[in-house]
């Protein structure tokens, strides 16, 4: 059964069984800041498990797309070297929100399994939690009754709260869960041990396929249990899994989900790989079917994380994606001999083969492949530039184990991985100190703990019910009462309160907009909100204090200064980007964006840089826009497809619920959540800052509106006076700049003819200076040259010479060099280098540098150390 049959199977009998079915959330979360990435099927229902919203049906059923690499559930180290841990994998789940539960969800699951799949039932276990009297948690004496019905109770397994109790994390709903598993052994092994004795054991072919997760408790931040209002169920169940028990295979990897991937990594690479099946296997090919996988399960990851907007990057989920995809690139560098860019050529296959199922993969595709190459370039340029710099460490290392801290060092600065370093080292006859590179390891993990650390108390509930609302549109300013309260105490900001409140004015960041700030303002005292976002539908008001009086009424006003320069900024990133696809074309989609009250900023896809005229040409659109005072058409809650119809641009990435809003000004129309103005004169005029590149395919604007276009054309007008004044007040400032940069440039050519000359002078006055030491001519000098004049001179000089060692210093606004000449005879002959000689060197003016054999020049900061600097050049050649 191919893997696309088995997810239709699923749904459609979950169908059958009046389950809604919903897509696919994107797997890059963007409003639950407690998580990264989708890292799991119940994740985009959270806010239902928690009391926060209503869901669309009582039952659900989908497949989710998931990424676990970061945080408790992290499979990241061990991919690739098992058959059955990935990063990104499909979770089928269904769904019951104070429905249907334990007897239901165990009755579909075995009927499904073994009437709809017909898998064998003699090779499925089960397992229900044995209880934990320390928590007054009880057997699970239902879930063990109802599986009696279905398995003998030699297939029933009792499980801890390790295996057995599913939490949402240290806080939060949570429950006992029933897992199945299958023995997918052959009958000899299965005959020589039981699979019972291998559930849980980490066994490749003894796997969880199925969890249950009964939702009845909520985890509070003390620790302790309280029972739910109503009970949910939760299941899900690995579809890569899945497919290995229905196609017959021991390997996830052998599944027609990965084998057009492998396919296309050996045929590019002309390596062979092996399927489970094959055993002995020599260590080399082992290392090659390691790489395979490890490659062919990332690109996945990376593949849709791009292709749901999260870009790769230096910072958050952007920096996990990198990393994901450096970790494919060094595998395949190291042990596939890859050193051009390969693995954006499976972008193709990966979206011919799920595009039809998650079509974001498929209308994506260029974009995805051009940022994927671009990584995969300049990755493999930082490898090389690694290996430079461990060449460089090996020389300055005594003996033959090189330091744990430099090699952690070329790990956090430079991105080489240990792996890599150790490889290396191995081949040049070196090892290195592991316990000091595990040590610098822990040092950065405890320092990454520390900052990102939080403490958030339960929620203190004053008005109990589902009150809050959101009134922002149509009020900037409305009574308010408070229903909940709780703590967060972070290393990064300290104490902070969040606040609940019944009617909010206030908008909470999402879409690119940053959130509303304001006060709170009762009868007796005044709180200052400093922030408001969301999270699982809740709209969280951020202030360092509470009010004395919570129970009090209160006014609830926003900044409404800093309110209305946002809407004017989020209105203009409307207007621009329809101004981009008229302009530059119908493939510019917004990638990222961000509207605060100071700026604009816009990521879209485009292919090469915004030229001058057509940024031009962008500003001119929006600003017709502007004065031709559009007045805004907002649509609230209408059907999505309505709005898709109405022409409403939907960005991928994004979630959108059955109804919509849509902004309309004119042209432009968007799905959007933001703020806006109520007509474009309002936003006065618009101004571009800056274009740029941001990755491969993706571009970056940031532009300005209202009173910082003002405050942007005055400080052009007094720049402009300054500069005449300078100039003492010239009629035309055009033409006496061109004058004056006329005049530089002769004076440069002037210069740069009297350095040669006088180069050429110092030349007969230092071959003079020549000695003769063991055989070698030496001269090691300071000369009044620039840096290019002293690289002149030192070639001038080696010209006549074959036996020269040469080190001149120069020294330029305080600032030192030191320049290296070796003949190439003498290289040759006495192991000479320029590069070690400039490293030892630089150390006494506090500086390095490199280069090659004959030549190589350093930098540093240290003049005053120029002169031992010299002195000690002769022990080179002693």
């Amino acid at each position: 059964m191919k893997s696309q049959d088995i997810r239709k199977a699923y749904l459609d009998f979950f169908k059958s069984k009046d389950h809604l079915i919903v897509p696919s959330a994107p797997i890059v979360l963007k409003d639950d800041p407690t998580l990264m990435f989708n890292n799991s099927g119940m994740a985009q229902f959270k806010e239902f498990f928690l009391g926060n919203g209503t869901p669309k049906s009582p039952r659900i059923a989908d497949t989710q797309k998931c990424l676990r690499v970061s945080g408790k559930h992290n499979d990241l180290e061990d991919v690739g070297f098992d058959t059955y841990h990935h990063t990104m994998f499909e979770m089928l789940g269904n769904w019951s929100f104070g429905d249907y539960f334990k007897k239901e969800a165990l009755a579909w699951a075995w009927e499904f399994l073994t009437e709809v799949l017909k898998l064998d039932k003699d090779r499925l276990y089960v397992s229900v939690f044995e209880g934990n009297p320390a928590e007054n948690v009880p057997f699970d004496q239902e879930a063990f009754d109802i599986w009696k019905q279905y398995v003998s109770e030699d297939r029933i397994i009792l499980g801890n709260k390790k295996d057995n109790f599913w939490e949402m994390g240290d806080q939060g709903p949570c429950g006992p869960c029933s897992e199945i598993h299958i023995d997918l052994r052959t009958d000899a092994e299965r005959n020589a041990v039981s699979g019972r004795e291998l559930v849980n054991a980490d066994h490749p072919q003894v796997v969880e396929i199925w969890n249950n997760v009964f939702m009845e408790f909520n985890r509070k931040a003390d620790g302790s249990l309280e029972k739910l209002p109503a009970q949910h169920v939760d299941t899900g169940m690995g579809f890569e899994r899945l497919c290995m028990a229905m196609q017959n295979v021991t390997s996830n990897y052998d599944t027609d989900v990965f084998t057009p991937l492998i396919a296309k990594v050996s045929a590019i690479t002309g390596l062979k790989y092996t399927n489970n099946e094959v055993k002995d296997i020599s260590e080399e090919q082992n290392k090659i079917n390691i790489a395979i996988r490890v490659i062919v399960d990332h690109v996945r990851a990376v593949a849709f994380a791009i292709a749901d907007g999260q870009l790769p990057s230096n910072t958050g989920a952007g920096y996990v994606i990198r990393r994901i995809l450096r970790r494919a690139i060094r595998y395949g560098f190291t042990f596939l001999g890859t050193k051009e860019p390969f693995i954006n050529q499976l972008v193709e296959v990966l979206a011919n083969q799920m595009g039809e199922f998650f079509p974001e993969i498929k209308s994506q595709q260029q974009l995805v492949t051009n940022v994927i190459r671009e990584e995969e370039a300049s990755f493999l340029r930082t490898l090389e530039q690694g290996l430079q710099l461990l060449d460089k460490v090996v020389a300055e290392t005594s003996g033959k184990e090189v330091s744990g801290e430099k090699v952690f060092e070329l790990y956090d600065t430079f991105g080489f991985p240990k792996d890599l370093t150790a490889l290396i080292l191995k081949e040049k006859g070196y090892s290195f100190n592991e316990t000091e590179f595990e040590k610098e390891l822990e040092k950065q993990k405890a320092r990454s703990r520390a900052a990102s650390e939080v403490t958030t108390d339960d929620w203190k509930v004053l008005i109990d019910g589902n009150v809050e609302i959101f009134v922002g549109y149509d009020q900037t300013e409305n009574n308010v009462k408070i229903t909940r309260i709780r703590k967060v105490d972070s290393k990064k900001d300290g104490v902070l309160f969040q606040i609940v409140l019944d009617a909010t004015p206030f908008y909470p960041e999402g879409g690119g907009q940053v959130g509303d700030k304001g006060t709170l303002v009762s009868a007796n005292e005044t709180i200052e909100i400093i922030d408001t976002k969301k999270e699982n539908n809740l709209i969280l008001h951020f202030a360092k204090q509470l009010p004395e009086n919570v129970e009090a009424g209160f006014v609830a006003k926003v900044n409404t200064d800093l309110r209305t320069s946002t809407s004017k900024n989020h209105s203009a990133t409307h207007l621009m980007h329809l101004a981009l696809r008229s302009i530059l074309g119908t493939h510019v989609e917004q990638k990222g964006s961000l509207v605060n009250p100071n700026y604009l900023r816009f990521d879209f896809s485009h292919f090469s840089k915004v030229t001058d005229e057509e940024l031009r040409q962008v500003e001119a659109r929006v600003n017709q826009q502007i004065e031709a005072q559009l007045q805004l058409q907002e649509y609230r809650n209408i059907p999505i497809q309505e709005a898709l119809d109405k022409g409403a641009m939907a960005l991928f990435g994004e979630k959108y619920g059955d109804t919509v809003r849509m902004i309309e000004f004119g042209d432009s129309k968007e799905l959007c959540g933001g703020i806006h103005v109520k007509n474009t004169a309002d936003i006065w005029h618009f101004k571009i800052i800056s274009e740029g590149a941001v990755a491969a395919g993706i571009r970056r604007i940031e532009a300005i509106t209202g009173d910082a276009v003002k405050a942007f054309y005055k400080n052009q007008e007094n720049t402009l006076a300054e500069i005449k004044e300078v100039l003492k007040n010239p009629q035309d400032v055009i033409k006496s700049v061109a004058s004056l940069q006329e005049d530089n440039a002769k004076l440069k050519k002037q210069i740069e003819q009297l350095i040669k000359e006088k180069a050429k002078n110092l030349k007969g006055e230092l071959a003079s200076q020549i000695q003769t030491i063991n055989g070698v001519d030496f001269l090691a000098v300071q000369v009044d040259l620039d840096a290019n004049g002293a690289k002149d001179l030192a070639y001038e000089l080696g010209q006549n010479k074959d036996n020269l060692f040469l080190v001149l210093a120069t020294v330029n606004d305080e600032k030192p060099m030191l320049t290296c000449y070796v003949s190439k005879e003498l290289v040759e002959a006495k192991g000479l280098n320029a590069g070690q000689v400039v490293r030892e060197l630089g150390k006494y003016i506090q500086g390095g540098g490199g280069g090659q054999a004959f030549f190589a020049t350093a930098g540093g900061k240290n003049s005053a150390g120029v002169k031992e600097a010299l002195e000690k050049a002769v022990d080179f050649v002693k």
